[in-house]
């Protein structure tokens, strides 16, 4: 079974897309929700090797994954620093009339993402990756030599 959003929408594919002035990028149509009031958390995400994106998780993403943290012993050194980070490095964000999502600036900023320019928005099915262009290059070049071993057992 795929992992889907709230409303059973599974964010497969990839985008690109422009930012504007105003640091706006629009969602494609086929992963709006029904109900524009509906929320998603934007989010710094980490990515070691390529620097961090921005992750936009549904409600019930946000939920699972902040579950996830509490569920970590008390004596994980981690689980106050993820909830200090994801804390610190998140907001919640409605889509306008367009269907567009604000990218607030310090986040803009940490994810390389410029105003301008254009973005890759990245479906993993259950969630958005919101990536700018020259470090979802350097994935994608990741990403080709790991296929072939990741998808082994796969049928």
């Amino acid at each position: 079974m795929v992992a889907t959003a709230d409303n059973g929408t599974i964010y497969n594919f990839r985008y690109r897309h422009g930012v504007d002035e105003k640091r706006r990028v629009q969602l494609p149509m086929k992963w709006r929700p029904l109900d524009p009031a509906t929320e998603f958390t934007l989010t710094l995400w980490p990515k070691p090797e390529q620097g961090p994106c921005l992750r936009v998780l549904p409600r019930s993403q946000f939920d699972k994954l902040l579950a996830d943290i509490e569920a970590r012993p008390g004596t994980d050194p981690n689980k106050g620093f993820l909830k200090r980070y994801l804390g610190s490095w998140s907001t919640q964000v409605t889509l306008d009339k367009t269907g567009r999502i604000c990218i607030p600036e310090e986040l803009a900023k940490k994810a390389g993402i410029e105003p301008n320019v254009e973005v890759m928005l990245v479906g993993l099915m259950n969630l958005i990756e919101i990536w700018s262009s020259d470090r979802f290059a350097k994935l994608s070049a990741v990403e080709d030599e790991q296929a072939p071993g990741a998808f082994q057992g796969l049928e």
